[in-house]
């Protein structure tokens, strides 16, 4: 009989701590879940190098914030701010201050710069010319069709002595009527997509070739040492910046992206990564 007794208290007692475990997996499962339910997940549209390769680095560095970071990656610049202005992002990372200001005053955008993160430093590339110098008269130089970079080429053209530009007109403004010297004649071609620079550069098609950082990179390029000649990166007007929409500039977790690319290790890897063809920026 106390046989009997003690099994039945023992069956009662294992039952009882099933049920107590159970009782506290499930506890557990819930808050597990709940604390899935409280991160909180920004998807940041960005081109492929160097912007979503930094995006990737910082992934780690945001998630130690309670930050889940989704990269939507893009190869075309007109499509990303129509994505963040209609909600499919939370932010972007591609573009800089004249891009972004020459695309809300076309389409009316609300969108806000909200951190410089790095200058990719334009380059002039030749398959036939290892210097500016040895560069013919009428030489064909092939430059995008962006109206947004055309300022900036032409000031790298000016810096490089290769024309000179109207004193009175801004830099950042400049178009090709505003060349008052070209010694050499050069024929200045902007008719060229920024994705398809680096194959006009591959097949030859001018004399030298402008291409974009980002997209000298990802066409395999170390622009700190395949390009002739190099833009500055001190007083570089145009830095990489993130970007969202006006609404949301004073989100927490924009703050704090912002904040995590400007680490010291973000700049680091971005040193380490491609030196001298990504700058950080200083701040």
């Amino acid at each position: 009989m106390k046989k009997y007794l003690l099994s039945i208290v023992l069956t009662v007692f294992a039952i009882l701590l099933v049920a107590c475990g159970g009782g506290e997996n499930e506890a557990t499962q819930e808050n597990n879940a709940g604390n899935e339910e409280e991160a909180k997940v920004l998807k940041v549209g960005a081109t492929t190098v160097p912007h979503a390769e930094i995006l990737e680095e910082a992934k780690p560095l945001l998630a130690e914030k309670g930050i889940e970071l989704e990269i939507e990656e893009f190869s075309d610049y007109p499509i990303i701010n129509p994505a963040l202005a209609e909600g499919d992002l939370d932010a972007n990372y591609f573009q800089h201050v004249p891009y972004l200001d020459n695309a809300i005053k076309e389409n009316g955008f609300e969108l806000e710069n909200v951190g410089a993160i790095h200058i990719e430093p334009f380059g002039i590339y030749s398959k036939e010319y290892k210097t500016l110098e040895e560069l013919p008269e009428g030489a064909k130089i092939i430059m995008s069709n962006n109206v947004a970079e055309m300022g900036r080429v032409l000031a790298l053209l000016q810096e490089k002595g290769l024309i000179t530009l109207d004193s009175e007109v801004e830099k950042i403004n400049a178009t090709k009527d505003d060349i008052i010297e070209n010694p050499k004649n050069l024929e200045i071609v902007d008719s060229v997509a920024p994705e398809m620079l680096a194959s006009a550069f591959e097949n030859n098609e001018g004399d030298a070739v402008i291409i974009n950082g980002n997209y000298a990179l990802a066409a395999g390029l170390n622009p700190a040492e395949d390009a002739v000649a190099l833009e500055a990166g001190e007083d570089n007007p145009y830095a990489n910046i993130i970007v969202v929409r006006s609404e949301d500039k004073d989100n927490e977790e924009i703050k704090t992206l912002v904040e995590v690319l400007k680490s010291q290790e973000i700049k680091e890897f971005i040193n380490t990564k491609y030196p001298g063809s990504v700058l950080p920026v200083n701040e």
